[in-house]
């Protein structure tokens, strides 16, 4: 399956710095996105070591030998105990860091998705957009248990609240879906700097009005637009034959 990558990071507005972490990797099929949490250099520090750990693991020469599902697994555990032991051991500044954090990982014609945390991944196909992962945060889990409707989300006062995340912990559980890739289809990772501020029915008309490689820039203007909030990064994977 062929494929194009496009990505972009910006600090937003109200931010003085970028505490997103994202990684392409088109030789392994290894595209991540990480929004660090737990202050100005916690965050910063966490985000960047679970995509470097991600990394690592995926260029084990064992990892051809493991599924992809035990891969994202390892990955997500090996991350959130460097990230919890060096707040622990080397850096207690940094106590209570931690990062959200999906990703793609494409093994011949089947995707891969593993997520903890409230950053998303969307899948696009021509007109329609779903939203594949679940926000691991308070908000959501309200949503569910039907407490609040969806009128009442942008007053919700914890909607930044994240239930559970990488690092904050030793130990951490990722969702993982596997889905069978269509030409045509798209991919669209994000930090909750764009699904925070943009809703999913824009980010929907962004992609049905632009060609691929102009979504991504599209995105993040659009965030910008709407109050720029929060660090905003936004991947897109286009697959074609």
């Amino acid at each position: 399956m062929k494929f194009d990558c496009w990505y972009l990071t910006d600090k937003g507005l109200r931010r003085e710095s970028n505490q997103d972490s994202c990684l392409v990797n088109k030789e392994l099929g290894l595209f991540v996105v990480a929004d660090g949490m737990g202050g100005h250099s916690g965050g910063e520090v966490a985000s960047s070591m679970a995509v470097e750990t991600v990394e690592e693991i995926m260029l084990q020469p064992s990892a051809s030998t493991r599924s992809p599902r035990e891969l994202i697994q390892l990955s997500y555990e090996e991350s959130s105990r460097r990230i919890f032991d060096k707040a622990a051991n080397e850096r207690p500044e940094l106590s209570g860091m931690g990062t959200t954090m999906v990703m793609a990982f494409l093994r011949g014609n089947h995707l891969y998705v593993g997520n903890v945390g409230d950053s998303r991944c969307y899948m696009y196909k021509k007109p329609q957009l779903w939203q594949i992962t679940e926000d691991h945060s308070l908000i959501n889990e309200q949503l569910r248990a039907g407490v609040m409707s969806e009128e009442q989300v942008r007053q919700f006062v914890g909607r930044n609240v994240i239930t559970r995340s990488v690092g904050y912990e030793r130990e951490t559980y990722p969702d993982i879906i596997e889905r069978e890739v269509a030409p045509g289809e798209m991919f669209l990772l994000c930090s909750d700097g764009l699904s925070g501020l943009v809703d999913d029915a824009k980010i929907c008309d962004i992609i049905n009005k632009n060609k691929p490689d102009k979504v991504v820039k599209a995105c993040v203007e659009q965030a910008l637009a709407n109050g720029g909030d929060d660090n905003v990064t936004v991947m897109l994977i286009h697959f074609y034959e």
